[in-house]
């Protein structure tokens, strides 16, 4: 009776669905001398549970932090990029500003050159004023 409880215990271990004191079962039956031969080919797996429980590690843990360089060298980078999108925008801004200066003063420089070739013309044309006045006080 007790090899058909512990197949069928077997098989819901395979299918996942055995709780804590089955499986403890389970490992106190292969844990003996005298196991079934058609279940000899699983002693091996339940030792290997039991053993596993009671290992240990042994070995020192650094508890000082390793500093992640890669980590802060991203965070440079990105600070780089940054200034440089943000100052170049600004001298680009500058230069901009400047072309548009020098352009306005080239502007206003014609302007006050041929402003002065009208008030030329302005002169002929208050003699002419004059003339026609003349012409008609007279008739």
């Amino acid at each position: 009776m007790e090899l058909d409880n512990i197949e069928k215990l077997l098989e819901k271990y395979f299918e996942a669905s055995t709780t804590v004191v089955e499986e403890e079962q389970l490992r106190d039956y292969f844990s003996q001398e005298k196991v079934a031969t058609h279940l000899e080919q699983y002693r091996p797996m339940f030792n290997y549970f039991s053993n596993a429980k009671e290992e240990r590690y042994t070995k020192q843990v650094p508890l000082k932090p390793r500093v992640n360089f890669y980590k802060w060298i991203s965070v440079a980078a990105v600070a780089v990029l940054a200034f440089g999108i943000y100052f170049g925008n600004e001298y680009q801004e500058k230069k901009k500003a400047e072309y548009a200066y020098q352009e306005t003063k080239k502007a206003f420089e014609l302007l006050a050159e041929n402003f002065g070739r009208g008030t030329e013309k302005v002169a002929y044309l208050k003699e002419f004023e004059e003339a026609k006045q003349k012409i008609y006080n007279n008739n």
